[in-house]
């Protein structure tokens, strides 16, 4: 088990109950800090996906000439960075986080708990950048897991924490909304997103979300820490992200 803290009566802490990680949990609806280091994984489950969750459509071979998974369409001719939000956005609540889904910019589909299909654009990675972690407080998060990060040893550190935190530690409730976002960094097959959050009390702060185009789809790019985001820090405000109009 992961301790870094002490608890008020003396012991250690779990980590998942440090305020730290909870603030990112909460902002998130990720189940798991960031930023924990590779040394800090002596205990907890197993870092491989179990061979009972079953393939889901990302784990498969593309079944049509276009590369996409079957029935995955998505209209790809919007590249632009700067975009703004697509007109049909509307929000979605995963676990407890509401999160942007969009019928033209994804996700689109969805299979059991993977929520799958999303442009090959610039927008469409912002929202895989709002959708996959929240998916991960889920029951399912193996499955999500499978499907939508990028495998090596990123995603096996990933699943050795999330597996050693007890499903009833999982904190849900809402500590922030998604304000807005900036893409700073595209290809065709990569991407960088940055979130905007905005906490109860005001304060703004960011984080950072990789991702890759890989069987399909985009998936998300864990750290060498098994982190699906980068620490989150404080901004001053919402100068250069385009805002999410909510």
């Amino acid at each position: 088990m992961f301790t870094s803290a002490d608890d008020v009566d003396g012991g250690p802490t779990p980590f998942w109950r440090q305020r730290g990680w909870l603030l990112a949990a909460g902002f998130l609806a990720v189940a798991l800090l960031m930023a924990l280091t590779a040394a800090a994984t002596g205990g907890g489950g197993s870092g491989q996906l179990a061979s009972t969750t079953a393939e889901g459509p990302l784990t498969r071979a593309a079944a049509d000439t276009s590369g996409r998974p079957q029935g995955c369409g998505t209209d790809d001719r919007d590249q632009s960075t700067s975009a703004a939000p697509p007109k049909d956005v509307r929000w979605r609540t995963i676990g407890g986080t509401r999160v942007p889904v969009s019928p033209t910019a994804g996700p689109t589909r969805s299979t059991g708990s993977v929520l799958w299909c999303f442009a090959h654009t610039p927008m469409g990675a912002v929202m895989a950048a709002h959708v996959i972690p929240a998916q991960m407080t889920s029951p399912d998060w193996r499955a999500v897991t499978r499907d939508q990060v990028v495998p090596g040893f990123g995603r096996n550190l990933f699943v050795s924490q999330r597996a050693s935190i007890p499903e009833s530690s999982i904190r849900t409730r809402q500590n922030g909304t998604y304000a807005g976002f900036l893409v700073s960094d595209f290809t065709r097959t990569s991407a960088t997103v940055d979130v905007l959050i905005k906490s109860p009390a005001g304060q703004y702060f960011s984080t950072s979300v990789d991702l890759r185009w890989s069987g399909g789809d985009w998936k998300v790019q864990p750290a060498s820490d098994g982190g699906l985001h980068s620490e989150l820090s404080t901004v001053d405000g919402t100068n250069g992200y385009v805002l999410w109009k909510v």
